[in-house]
């Protein structure tokens, strides 16, 4: 059994990562500016207030902690994405990185528009891209770059598939490293409950530390 506390546990990915955890036997603390909106109830879940941009309120949660998972969004209303994610990422690093050899490892939910198409160029650059959603992709790639020049701090980025929707969980799944991963058909897609067990596994297994990886069907 792992400690594992999850920033940003009230939302579509954060509340499967809480249950695929809990359903494995971990002990996990829901972080959450609002505890209301944490609706699972279990034995080994614990529920906190908290802002992940705020040190110090970071390392009461994560001191002790075998992983912290960053599922937030930079979608907070009056702050750029760009520097939501700049913060959010700031305030992780600073906290583990003072904890030294006991910090957790660091598992960061980021999004897909950085991943590399066949061309070798990224997802977000390409005029296809839907513009209502490029500063928040714009903002996770960036948020990427910052752990890339982290050393210092054990920690992985996962980038979800091009579209992820809630689903069913099937356990059937491909990773990949820095290029989207498609079907068939062109298309890039993955369930938030199997892009739960993804995150999870990466918890238990830690395959992947200092680099990014992705998964869909």
């Amino acid at each position: 059994m792992s400690k594992i506390v999850v920033f940003g546990a009230s939302g579509m990915i954060g509340q499967r990562v809480v249950r695929e955890a809990l359903s494995r036997g971990h002990e996990v603390t829901a972080a959450v500016r609002n505890p209301d909106k944490v609706t699972e109830q279990h034995p080994n879940l614990t529920v906190q207030a908290a802002d992940v941009t705020d040190p110090a309120a970071v390392e009461k949660l994560v001191a002790g902690a075998d992983a912290v998972i960053s599922t937030t969004s930079p979608r907070t209303p009056g702050i750029e994405p760009k520097d939501q994610v700049a913060a959010n990422i700031n305030s992780l690093v600073s906290v583990l990185r003072s904890l030294g050899e006991s910090a957790p490892y660091l598992v960061v939910v980021g999004g897909a528009g950085s991943l590399l198409i066949g061309s070798g160029e990224r997802l977000v650059d390409q005029p296809y891209f839907p513009d209502i959603y490029k500063p928040e992709a714009l903002a996770h790639a960036e948020g990427l770059e910052k752990l890339r020049g982290v050393s210092d701090v054990a920690w992985t980025y996962v980038s979800p598939a091009g579209v992820i929707q809630p689903g069913e969980r099937t356990g059937t799944f491909r990773l990949g490293d820095d290029y989207l991963v498609t079907d068939a058909e062109g298309n890039s897609n993955i369930s938030a409950e199997d892009y739960a067990i993804v995150l999870i596994d990466e918890v238990e297994k830690r395959e992947h530390v200092g680099r990014r990886f992705t998964a869909a069907y």
